[in-house]
């Protein structure tokens, strides 16, 4: 009686998934972009915070400037800064700056407080910032002085991720964070809803 063969189980390669993969090039370097100006940021730095090769980074990208194209925009962080009904936006904007910070280690809107850092990089920043960010949300708001309010309820939050990411306020870190997203949310949703709590004299 012979013996049955089996092939040997050999575990497969193990696969490096390509969205997860192309994530952490884009958070490597959106961290090193809010940290270091942008003509001294390397694809070796990028890829050793990424925990990639600098080739992989090529295989994704195509070059250095593609990716940080990709990181100077704010489109897909508009998508979800703004994925609620207006009278409901506020409270979603200020709990999404707040989940991205402490969970997920990524700001929405933090980039463009450093674009002085990029020189002529910076103003491509700038430009994205206001076509992708603030007059998209201005074409939501009714009522007068849409593009100020949108402005200033922007402001609110990035006010808001400068001292819980970048100065690490004790107080508002060591905070639940409904308590501040119930403390911050009218603010911002006043200068959204016309009449909605902003008290002028």
């Amino acid at each position: 009686m012979s013996a049955v063969s089996t092939p040997p189980t050999t575990s497969a390669p193990a696969r490096r998934d390509a969205e997860a993969t192309r994530a952490a090039i884009l958070k490597a370097a959106r961290h090193l972009l809010a940290r270091h100006a942008h003509a001294d940021i390397t694809l070796k730095a990028v890829a050793e915070r990424a925990g990639v090769s600098a080739p992989l980074i090529l295989k994704y990208f195509g070059n250095k400037d593609t990716l940080f194209a990709r990181v100077m925009s704010f489109e897909t962080d508009a998508d979800a800064l703004l994925g609620a009904p207006l009278d409901e936006l506020g409270r979603h904007m200020v709990r999404h700056v707040l989940v991205s910070q402490s969970q997920q280690g990524a700001d929405p809107l933090l980039r463009i407080v450093f674009a002085p850092l990029h020189g002529a990089q910076g103003d491509i920043l700038r430009a994205n910032f206001r076509t992708q960010v603030t007059e998209r949300l201005t074409e939501r708001l009714t009522g007068p002085e849409a593009g100020l309010r949108a402005e200033l309820a922007v402001a609110n939050l990035l006010g808001l991720g400068v001292m819980y990411g970048i100065a690490r306020g004790v107080h508002v870190r060591g905070a639940a964070l409904e308590e501040i997203v119930d403390r911050c949310a009218p603010a911002v949703q006043a200068h959204l809803t016309p009449g909605g709590g902003i008290q002028r004299p």
